[in-house]
C-alpha cells in the first residue's frame, strides 16, 4: 500500500507542476499580447509628439524625400541615364550624406564634399597623366608612391585644429575620391571620364541639397543658436526660483528615491550643462551661412559660445544649489523659516535679471540700464541682516567656547600633575602603601573633575549640534549669494554680444515684461549624426 500512496502523491505533484507551468505560460502569452497591441498606439504617440515639438522636423523629412526623388530621376529616366550612366548613383549618395537639418550644416558638408571631390579628381588626373607617360612597369610604382604620399600627408593635415574643425569632412572625401580614381587609372584607360562623371554627379547632388536648404523653408543654425541661448537663460531662471521654493516649501528628501529626469529643477539647467558641443557646432555652421538678416550684417556667433560658457559656470552653481536639497543632513524647518523671505526675494530678483537678459537677446535689443536694480541689493542686505540677527546658529556663543577651553586646560593640567614616575616608588611596604594611597587620591580627584566638566561638555555638545544643523543652510545661502556674484559675468557677456551684434538701443518707454515660457523648440534634438561619408 505504501508504494501506491507514494506513487499517487508523485502523480499529483506532477499534475500540479504542469498546471502551474501552463498558468505561467498563459500569463506570459497574455502579457506579450498586450504589449504587441500597445505598439501601434505608442508608435503613433511618439510620432505625433516628435512632430508637435518642432514642426520643422516634418518639413525637413519631406525635403529629404523630395531631394532623393529628384536625383533618382537621373537614374530612372532614360535620357538622363544615357548621358550620365551608372555614375548617377553618386548624386543619390551625395543627397543622403550632405543634406542636413540646417542650411549652415548643409553648406559646410556640401562645399567640403564638392571641393574635396574637385581637388581629388584634378590631382588623380595629374598622377595618371604622369604615370601613363612612363613605362608600364613604372606606372604601378608611381601610382603606389602617390597614394602613399597623398594619404599620409592628408591624414597628417587632419590633425591641425583649424583643418579638423572646418574641413575634416572635405579631406576624407578627398582621400576617398583620389584613391578611387588613381588606383582605377591603372586598369582603366579613360580615367578622365571617370573623374568627370564623379565630379559632375556629385555637383548635381550638392546643388540639389543647397537649393533645398537655402530656398525651401530654410532652417538657420544661427537662429537655433540664438534661440538656444534664450532658452538656457530662461531655464536657469526657472531652476533657481523653483529650487528656493522647494527648499522652503517642499519636503526635502534624500537622493535615493528621486529621479533626476523627472525633476523640473534638473530639466531647467540640464540643457545648459550639455550645451558646449552643440553651441560650438551651431556656431561653426552659422559661420558658413549667408547674411540673411534684414540689415545683412555678420553676427558674432563665437560670442554666443562665450555666453554659453559663462552660463555653464553659472549653471554649476545652480547644480550645487540643487544638491543642497538632496543632502542627508538638513536644517530644521523652524530654522529655515527664519530666512525664508529674504532668500525667496533674492532668488526672485536673480530670476528677474536672467529673464530680462533672455528677453533682450530674443528681441535683439540692449539690456535695460537698471537691470541690476536696487531691489537686488536690498534683497542681499536683508539676507545679510537676517543671518547676523542669529549669530548663535552660525558663530556659537564665544563665552561658552572660552569657558570650555579653560576647563579643558584645567583638566589637562590636573592629568599632568597626576602622573607618577616609577623612579619615585620605593621598595619598602610603607612606601608602597603611600604610593597606593596617592594613586587612590589622584583617581578620586580625576573623577570629581570629570563630573564638574560634564555640564560644560554637554553645553558644548548642544552648541555644536545647533551649529551643525545650521551648516546646510549656511551652504545654501552662500551658493545663493554666489549666483549674484556670477550674474555680473553673465551681464557683461550679454552686453558684449549686444554691442558686437548691433542690437537696437534700449528705449526707456519700452514695456518691461518678464516671461518664462516653456521652450517651443528643443534645438538640441534636431541634429542627426552622420554615419559615414559614402
Amino acid at each position: 500500500m505504501v508504494p501506491k500512496v507514494y506513487a499517487g502523491q508523485e502523480m499529483q505533484m506532477v499534475e500540479n507542476d504542469s498546471c502551474i507551468m501552463n498558468g505561467n505560460w498563459k500569463k506570459r502569452v497574455h502579457v506579450f499580447g498586450e504589449r504587441v497591441t500597445r505598439i501601434p498606439t505608442k508608435a503613433w504617440q511618439t510620432t505625433w509628439r516628435v512632430g508637435r515639438e518642432d514642426p520643422r522636423r516634418l518639413i525637413h523629412a519631406f525635403k529629404v524625400g523630395l531631394s532623393l526623388t529628384l536625383v533618382s530621376l537621373l537614374y530612372l529616366l532614360e535620357p538622363f541615364y544615357k548621358t550620365i550612366g551608372q555614375s548617377a548613383i553618386w548624386a543619390v549618395m551625395t543627397v543622403v550624406v550632405v543634406l542636413e537639418f540646417t542650411a549652415g550644416a548643409t553648406l559646410c558638408k556640401g562645399l567640403n564634399r564638392g571641393l574635396g571631390t574637385l581637388l581629388a579628381g584634378l590631382l588623380a588626373f595629374i598622377v595618371g597623366y604622369i604615370a601613363n607617360a612612363c613605362a608600364r612597369a613604372s606606372q604601378a610604382i608611381i601610382i603606389g608612391a602617390a597614394v602613399f604620399l597623398i594619404g599620409a600627408l592628408a591624414t597628417y593635415i587632419r590633425f591641425i585644429p583649424y583643418i579638423k574643425k572646418n574641413y575634416d569632412y572635405g579631406i576624407v572625401i578627398f582621400l576617398l575620391t583620389f584613391n578611387l580614381i588613381a588606383v582605377s587609372s591603372y586598369r582603366v584607360d579613360n580615367v578622365l571620364k571617370i573623374a568627370h562623371e564623379r565630379v559632375y554627379t556629385i555637383a548635381i547632388g550638392c546643388a540639389v541639397c543647397l537649393l533645398m536648404s537655402l530656398l525651401v523653408f530654410p532652417n538657420w543654425s544661427g537662429e537655433d543658436l540664438h534661440n538656444s541661448t534664450v532658452y538656457k537663460l530662461e531655464g536657469l531662471a526657472k531652476s533657481i526660483e523653483a529650487c528656493v521654493n522647494e527648499y522652503f516649501y517642499g519636503e526635502l528628501e534624500g537622493s535615493g528615491d528621486i529621479k533626476l529626469s523627472e525633476d523640473p529643477i534638473y530639466k531647467g539647467y540640464k540643457a545648459v550643462l550639455d550645451s558646449k558641443s552643440i553651441d560650438e557646432t551651431l556656431a561653426l555652421h552659422a559661420s558658413w551661412e549667408p547674411r540673411h538678416s534684414r540689415y545683412c550684417h555678420r553676427f558674432p556667433w563665437q560670442q554666443y559660445v562665450k555666453v554659453g560658457a559663462v552660463l555653464r559656470q553659472f549653471g554649476y552653481t545652480v547644480v550645487a544649489l540643487h544638491g543642497c536639497l538632496r543632502t542627508e543632513i538638513q536644517t530644521p524647518r523652524s530654522v529655515r523659516a527664519m530666512f525664508k523671505d529674504p532668500c525667496i526675494r533674492l532668488a526672485a530678483e536673480v530670476s528677474k535679471v536672467l529673464i530680462e537678459l533672455s528677453n533682450s537677446i530674443r528681441n535683439r535689443r540692449h539690456c535695460s540700464p537698471e537691470i541690476l536694480s536696487d531691489h537686488l541689493h536690498e534683497a542681499l542686505q536683508d539676507l545679510n541682516t537676517a543671518i547676523k540677527s542669529q549669530p548663535r546658529l552660525f558663530l556659537g556663543p564665544k563665552h561658552r567656547h572660552n569657558q570650555a577651553s579653560n576647563m579643558f586646560k584645567i583638566a589637562a593640567e590636573q592629568v599632568g600633575h597626576g602622573k607618577t614616575s616609577l623612579s619615585s616608588v620605593k621598595t619598602d611596604s610603607s612606601a608602597l602603601l603611600e604610593w597606593k594611597n596617592k594613586r587612590v587620591t589622584t583617581e578620586q580627584t580625576k573623577e570629581s573633575e570629570r563630573k564638574s566638566l560634564r555640564p560644560q561638555l554637554s553645553k558644548i555638545a548642544i552648541t555644536s549640534l545647533e551649529f551643525s544643523e545650521a551648516l546646510p543652510f549656511a551652504a545654501f545661502a552662500s551658493l545663493l549669494v554666489e549666483t549674484v556674484a556670477k550674474l555680473d559675468l553673465v551681464i557683461e557677456e550679454v552686453e558684449e554680444l549686444g554691442r558686437l551684434a548691433c542690437f537696437k538701443e534700449f528705449i526707456p518707454g519700452d514695456e518691461f515684461v518678464v516671461t518664462c515660457d516653456e521652450p517651443r523648440i528643443d534645438v538640441f534634438q534636431n541634429h542627426l549624426p552622420s554615419h559615414g561619408v559614402d
